[in-house]
């Protein structure tokens, strides 16, 4: 079973190497939001029976817990940054984002969660042309326009209604996670992708530290077997990120974190029976739209 599962792993990298890199990079990051988008629906189930702070902690220090036996086997030094400085710049600024994001996470609906974090790409664009000096194409700005428009068909009925406020809180946690989000695009052109996600929760794990020890509160087995899971989902989710950063401008991957809300809402429906409202629904084919013909384009220019 397991050779069966190394040969057809062996297989499905070959053929994705045979893309070019920035199809490779697109890949990369859309497999990162649907694993998220998994570990999501998990950390609010989570954050629902446990303090946010608390939540958080944990997530992290699973994700530290999850990549020890690659430092045993490779040993710390394999895993030492060239930029301690930008690793620790990274993790607080995640930090800062995470605690905004798990304070407001119990009270939305996956779906309208995600939407609104689809204003990140816009911070991110913004940033990777200041910032990164990337080349900002007409067309990447189009999707981004249409993918936001999406956004606002979802969220906008939802503003001024109940949970409003909690709304407003996930909104500003986007353009931390953007700062996040651009220094990591800056970490993969010096450091290798395991090392940004082990460094990542190594810094947020002991920045969570005094919040989450604070809000201790005790937990079961069970939720101690889903924090591992989630340490690993966002671990491999963060790694899969970060390569696909290194293959491709930051830029032509935005639009592909639409994609989330397609994952979320089934996931909502799963998990929380929550059924999408048809503005949610509405946003989602605007966002789709902007996605595919984004993904063409790229492909077309290469």
């Amino acid at each position: 079973m397991l050779a069966t599962y190394r040969t057809l792993a062996q297989r499905c990298q070959t053929r994705i190497e045979a893309w070019p890199p920035v199809v490779q990079g697109m890949f990369w990051v859309a497999l990162s939001g649907f694993i998220f988008s998994v570990l999501n629906a998990l950390l609010r189930a989570l954050s629902q029976q446990l303090p946010t702070g608390q939540a958080q902690f944990l997530r992290y220090l699973a994700g530290v817990i999850v990549m020890m036996p690659l430092l045993f086997r490779h040993g710390l030094k394999h895993y030492w940054p060239r930029d301690v400085k930008g690793q620790f710049w990274r993790g607080a600024a995640h930090a800062l984002a995470l605690t905004l994001w798990f304070t407001a996470l119990p009270h939305i609906p996956l779906a309208d969660m995600t939407a609104i974090s689809f204003t990140g790409p816009i911070y991110v664009m913004l940033g990777a042309a200041w910032f990164l000096g990337e080349r900002m194409r007409g067309d990447r700005w189009v999707a981004a326009a249409i993918g936001f428009v999406g956004v606002l068909v979802v969220v906008g009925p939802k503003l001024s209604g109940e949970g409003g406020y909690y709304n407003l809180i996930m909104m500003a946690s986007s353009p931390l996670f953007a700062a996040s989000f651009l220094i990591t695009k800056a970490l993969t052109r010096s450091e290798r992708s395991a090392t940004i996600v082990l460094w990542q929760s190594l810094v947020i794990a002991l920045l969570s530290a005094p919040l989450g020890l604070m809000q201790w509160a005790p937990i079961s087995l069970w939720q101690a077997l889903a924090f591992l899971v989630a340490g690993f989902l966002g671990s491999y989710g963060h790694y899969c990120m970060a390569r696909g950063f290194g293959l491709a401008d930051i830029s032509a991957t935005q639009s592909l974190r639409f994609l989330d809300l397609v994952w979320t809402s089934a996931l909502g429906w799963l998990v929380f029976a929550s059924v999408p409202s048809m503005s949610t629904w509405l946003g989602a084919a605007v966002i789709m739209s902007a996605t595919l013909w984004i993904t063409r384009r790229e492909r077309k220019r290469r």
